[in-house]
This record gives C-alpha cells, structure tokens and sequence, in this order.
C-alpha cells in the first residue's frame, strides 16, 4: 500500500520517568493511565508521542513504556509493561491481530459493522477503529499516534479489507491545529467517499452511519447484543422505545415483528435517521415518532393511559464526573419511576445506563429498588454489558451494563 498523503512527520524522543509509590503500584497491576500528578522526575520536556519510559524507584529497573501526551491530564498512556519492546510496525501488527481475532464469533454472523480497536482495552489508548461495511473510521482522542499513523493506517486497512479510510479527530485533538499539519476531522485519507452516509448490516438488518458527521464515528456498536434480543422480545407487542436516537432498539423490534413502535427522542433529526433505518428494511413500518424531553413525554404518555408490553430506556451518560455521579442516580430512578406505570402487566422493563461512573452494581441495585418499591410483582429476566467487540481491558473501560425485568 503505497503512502498516506499529508500525513504529519513527527519526531520521536524518550523520556525517563519516575512515578510516586501509589502510581507505581498501579503500572504494576498494569493499569494503561499515568496521570500527570503521579510523576514525581522527567528527565526533560515531553511532546506528543515521545517514547516515556517508567523506572521502578527503588532498583532502578524497567517497569513499563507508554506514549507522553502532554495536552491530557493522563499524561502517559502505557503500551507495554514488565518487558521493553520497540513499538513499531510489527508490534501494532501483533496488537492488531489480537484484537481481530477476538472478534472472529461476531464476524460469523450476518454483520459487517464492528469495533476492530477498542482503545486501552485492546492494548492501544486513545485509539477507536470501527468499520461500517468497506468504510473504516479511525478516531484519534489524543495525539500520541500521530508518529505511528503510516503503520497504523496501513495495518488497519489490511485486517480489515476496507477500501476507504475516514479520520476522526476528538474535540481536544482538533484544538491542537499546529501539531495536527493540515489533518482534519472526517478527512477522507484513503480511498472514495462518495456518499457520507454508509448503510450496513447488524445480524442481518440495515442501517445507516453518517462517517464524517454522526455522534462518535457514525454510530453506536457497543448495544449489538441487547437490539438483538429486543428484536427477539418483541414479536406482537406495543413497544416504546425511550431515548431511541437513530432508531437501533426500534428498528430491531419492528423486525422482530411489533405490532407499533413509538421512538421518543428529543432530537427531531434523530427521529428522522430512525425512520430512514426504519424504511430501510421495511415498506410501511408501524413507526410513530415522538420528539419531546423524555421526562415530559412519559409523564405525559402515563397521562394518556397508555400501556406498552415492552420498554426500552437507554439514556446518555448522565455522569461525565465523579460529581454528577450522586444526579445521575437521581435520573435513573426517576427514570424507572416514569416508565413503570407505562409497562402492561406481563409486560418487559429494560433498563440501561451507558455512564462508566456508575458502576453495574449500583445501577442494578438502584434499578431493583425502584421496582420493588412500586409495589408491582416481578421478575428479572437478565442482565447484559459490552457486546463482543468492545471487551473490557481496565476498570474504567467498563461503562454498559443493562436490566431486564418482567412484571
């Protein structure tokens, strides 16, 4: 594969570095995040990408190497730990291929959207490298690859057998213009792109991401698995679905054969994408849209008396930090509260919270509560996290997690 055009050259330095007792401990337990406030020696200023390696205190000795990243609070993103390695061109390949074959019992199925890279927890922070059909999306949230992007494109490109690349680039990364030499947020740096919009298959039903504008790299992957068994719930029922965004849980109902599906989200545009998926597999889909604050619309619909057999609440993060944690609590148990009295007897409550804050436990915990002090008898059916391709490597790469309750 010949060069990439326009691809920054940037030099690369080694840094030593030394951590306190604490930040030590935790690059033992092999923890991928060095935070700027751990370091307690540099041997000289870092730039993005320099090579950082970390010395033990006491002896001296190698403990690990990451890439320096001095425009983030986690100042050190490690890669390689007990051992040195050269991080070149074979050892991406190595953390490349790891990571393909773990996904190999998803790729057997009818779908060609997947999550190849899922940062830290494939080995390769800051790093999302997701494919929709033969497009491949490589989002950058941090600077430190930008040494590495010839291999890196090229290697990606391979296992993958795209025949396009589209780059991303977080907020923060776009902030660094100088460093960035000319690359830009949904640059096509490989191939043709002739329509943004990539229509792919999930388990055999269609759907389509918008590569250079949609949320993330066009959609989100990591739910696969709990669409997939909304579609299986809900042959013959009324299902709502709450926070519906492009239509994933509705589109998947309709397919499993609902009898109607209301998708309730407050962005109309959202609504918009959801009836185009919705069209996309269906003529005459039994879709009714509601644009409207999710709060006021269930609070509304319970109103109306409507009743549904089948629910879906998956609202955004609610707890970007550690002190929104206590309010996003709050939120989904009003959540639960709200959509309780809309679910019919013998009717599914799923609930679901994608905020890497809120651990699983609590969730599920709090979610329980809410049932029970409702007064109306259940049972729970399941529970579920990240599908297949976004494997968790570290405790802060866990963030889905998702309940099912039958009343």
């Amino acid at each position: 594969m010949s060069s990439f055009p326009l691809l920054p050259h940037v030099s690369q330095d080694r840094l030593a570095i030394r951590l306190k007792p604490a930040a030590e401990r935790m690059v033992r337990k092999q923890h991928p995040w060095v935070f700027e406030a751990s370091i307690t020696k540099q041997n000289k200023e870092g730039k993005a990408g320099d090579i950082a390696i970390v010395f033990d205190q006491k002896k001296n000795k190698f403990l690990a190497l990451g890439l320096y990243d001095p425009f983030s609070p986690i100042r050190i993103k490690l890669l390689q730990y007990v051992q040195s390695a050269n991080i070149d061109r074979a050892w991406l390949e190595e953390k490349i291929e790891e990571a393909y074959s773990r996904r190999t019992p998803l790729l057997a199925t009818d779908t060609n959207s997947y999550r190849l890279i899922y940062g830290e927890n494939d080995g390769l922070p800051s790093l999302i490298a997701d494919v929709y059909d033969n497009v491949l999306v490589v989002k950058l949230y941090s600077l430190i690859w930008l040494p590495y992007l010839q291999d890196l494109f090229e290697l990606l490109l391979d296992r993958s057998k795209t025949s396009t690349l589209v780059l991303r680039l977080s907020r923060n990364v776009q902030k660094q213009e100088a460093a960035l030499q000319g690359l830009h947020d949904g640059q096509v740096i490989y191939g043709e792109l002739p329509n943004p919009e990539i229509i792919f298959r999930e388990h055999g039903i269609r759907f389509s991401a918008n590569v250079i504008a949609g949320h993330k790299t066009g959609y989100f992957l990591d739910h696969r698995h709990n669409r997939k068994r909304i579609g299986e719930l809900a042959t013959g029922k009324r299902v709502l679905d709450v926070f519906s965004y492009a239509g994933g849980f509705s589109v998947h109902a309709l397919m499993g054969g609902a009898s109607e599906v209301t998708s309730l989200d407050i962005s109309a545009q959202a609504l918009e994408m959801a009836r185009k998926n919705a069209l996309l597999n269906l003529e005459d889909p039994p879709l009714r849209t509601l644009a409207q604050d999710a709060f006021k619309a269930l609070e509304e619909l319970q109103h109306a008396g409507e009743k549904f057999e089948l629910v879906i609440v998956d609202p955004p993060s609610f707890a970007k930090k550690a002190s929104e944690i206590e309010g996003a609590l709050h939120s989904y148990g009003r959540l639960a509260k709200l959509a309780l009295p809309l679910v019919a007897k013998g009717g599914i409550l799923v609930l679901a919270s994608c905020s890497s804050r809120v651990n699983a436990e609590d969730f599920f915990a709090l979610m329980t509560q809410e049932l029970q002090a409702s007064g109306k008898p259940f049972t729970e059916m399941e529970r579920s996290f990240h599908d297949v391709d976004h494997p968790i490597g570290f405790p802060e790469g866990a963030y889905l997690k998702c309940i099912y309750f039958q009343l």
